[in-house]
């Protein structure tokens, strides 16, 4: 019988957050999230110990698929709704490249005014890809979000190692 892609998936995740858990100076919280607005799923969130580093997260959403989320508003459902065929490996390949990127202070995000209301834009930068997202925000996480300082461009600092 061939190994199931959702379970290869959800294990990748696992070594990843295992991997980042044991090489970086973070804290890891595991906790049942609404998502979508309705059920709780697994999500294992990573807190560096440096403030202007961004947290990680990866929610388990069912067979076969994670989202993984990043700093503030990067979020990345594998498989995507654009792309459910893709192969296990290539979607196990993703995660490590996004999350090695985010880690590696490669995540910009901020908040700003457009023509018919508040758009968040996240840029994520790793070696040989780059995207760029942009997305409308409701009022009260806009304000909240300039509260915050994401008026201008954040960019999150590399990770720190964890000692010895």
């Amino acid at each position: 019988m061939a190994p199931n892609p959702g379970r290869i998936l959800h294990d990748a995740a696992e070594d990843l957050l295992d991997e980042l858990t044991e090489r970086y100076a973070v804290d890891r919280r595991e906790t049942k999230e609404p998502f979508d607005g309705n059920e709780l799923l697994r999500t294992v969130r990573l807190m560096p110990r440096h403030p202007a580093a961004g947290p990680l997260a990866v929610v388990f959403n069912g067979d076969p698929g994670v989202v993984l989320r990043l700093g503030r508003w990067f979020a990345e459902p594998l498989p995507g709704a654009d792309d459910p065929a893709r192969s296990t490996p290539d979607l196990v390949a993703d995660l490590r490249v996004l999350a090695a990127a985010h880690v590696e202070g490669g995540l910009w995000e901020r908040i700003r005014r457009g023509v018919s209301g508040s758009l968040i834009e996240t840029r994520l930068i790793g070696p040989g890809f780059e995207s760029t997202r942009e997305a409308p925000v409701d009022s009260a996480e806009a304000r909240a979000a300039r509260r915050e300082g994401f008026a201008a461009p954040v960019r999150w600092a590399p990770w720190p190692r964890r000692a010895g």
